[in-house]
């Protein structure tokens, strides 16, 4: 997109300071103890019974056993597990005449944390605050704005950053550069001078690159945040390394190329995320020498992720989807069992996730001082993944906000 118009951002700013008024005044978090539960850390250890306590929104302790809670509400867990609530860093998102019902379906499915993947940035914001002020019950949104590359130059798109930036947007959208056969000279220029400008005003940069010269073209222009693995090309093991070396961290989207089955229609007939006919709506497919899609996209996907997983870089999460929140945690999480273990994906949407948004301080882990995002499900995930589709209680920053039981 071009330079956001100036109205627009003092229309944003607007909202975004009576939005910060409103929660100063909306913290409702419980104190809460979780006990006789299963506690699935998100760095690898796992508590088989014990117990976990919230205070003023954070966790103040957790560990093996029973913990004093007599001045606290009391969770009991027997039979469920915790973990860490779920974080997507890339879905399309956006204020809407629905957006009550989306919000609520994304909590009972597990997320707490969505990065809005774009769309009309002050819609980002609005969704944004009509949650942190307590309008709609929904989880944690983080807003982006797109820009342009090939309509703007060096010094509009700088400017751009500087729109999100005064509006408080700290991330860009997914930036597209040209996959094939490479980004053109005008592309990186106008991205190199979006990653000096937003190094400048605290915003993070992230690239669609989805093939592997766009990929290398992207890290050497300076980002750090790719919002795809490569599903044009494989990636080789030294462009895998080149991530690592940078601590580049890139989402692995693994389902994209996948067939959806099941949730447009109960024809059995295969289709793409946006519910049209796979592997012909698939964006930007692949395709062969007659110009037929091929639908090869999902075998690039679950081996580029698994050769960057080996090469050490951090890959992280997301869904890159609109339609139901269950649906798509449920498509992802059986593509990435391909080529993962659950103690690999746990990892993978929980830490790695945290710290591709910026966040690992607060998110991603069940520690003492973080944030109590907490989902407690209704078998314990480690022994199949569809124990990750059974959500019971969600809790986001302590408030029980879900509670099937």
């Amino acid at each position: 997109m071009k330079s956001t118009p100036r109205a627009g951002v003092r229309i944003c700013l607007c909202v975004f300071a009576l939005a910060g008024l409103a929660r100063a005044g909306s913290a409702f978090a419980q104190d809460v103890a979780i006990t006789n539960v299963r506690i699935i850390v998100g760095n690898g250890t796992v508590i088989d019974e014990g117990a976990i306590v919230v205070r003023n929104g954070r966790i103040t302790e957790i560990g093996p056993g029973e913990i004093g809670a007599d001045d606290l509400q009391v969770i009991d867990a027997a039979g469920l597990t915790a973990m860490p609530g779920f974080i997507d860093a890339h879905r399309h998102i956006n204020t809407g005449p629905n957006e009550r019902e989306e919000m609520q379906a994304q909590l009972e499915a597990g997320y707490t944390t969505i990065l809005s993947g774009g769309g009309p940035v002050e819609g980002n914001i609005v969704l944004r605050d009509r949650i942190e002020s307590g309008e709609i019950n929904g989880p944690r949104i983080i807003p982006s704005g797109r820009i342009g590359l090939a309509d703007n130059t060096p010094e509009t798109a700088r400017q751009a950053v500087r729109d999100l930036a005064e509006a408080g947007v700290v991330w860009t959208g997914e930036i597209g550069l040209t996959p094939e056969p490479r980004p053109s000279l005008h592309e990186i220029e106008v991205l190199e001078a979006i990653v000096d400008e937003a190094a400048q005003v605290g915003v993070t940069v992230q690239v669609h690159a989805v093939s592997t010269p766009a990929m290398v073209a992207a890290v050497d222009a300076g980002v750090r945040r790719l919002v795809h693995v490569p599903n044009k090309d494989f990636v080789d093991r030294e462009a895998a390394r080149k991530l690592a070396d940078t601590n580049t961290m890139s989402l692995a989207t693994i389902g994209f190329g996948a067939p959806v089955f099941g949730v447009f229609g109960d024809d059995n007939a295969a289709r793409f995320r946006d519910g049209n006919p796979w592997p012909e709506s698939i964006a930007g497919a692949n395709r062969d020498a007659q110009g037929r899609a091929i639908g090869n996209e999902i075998g690039f996907t679950i081996v580029n992720a698994r050769t960057i997983w080996d090469e050490t870089a951090v890959l992280g999460y997301c869904t890159d989807t609109r339609y139901d929140p269950l649906a798509g945690l449920q498509h992802e999480i059986e593509s990435y069992k391909v080529m993962f273990s659950m103690e690999d994906i746990i990892r993978l949407m929980g830490p790695n996730t945290a710290a591709y948004i910026n966040m690992a301080d607060d998110l991603g882990t069940l520690e003492s001082g973080k944030l109590a995002d907490i989902v407690l499900l209704g078998g314990n995930p480690l022994e199949g993944y569809w124990n990750m589709l059974d959500a019971r209680v969600v809790l986001k920053e302590g408030v029980v906000v879900v509670d099937k039981r």
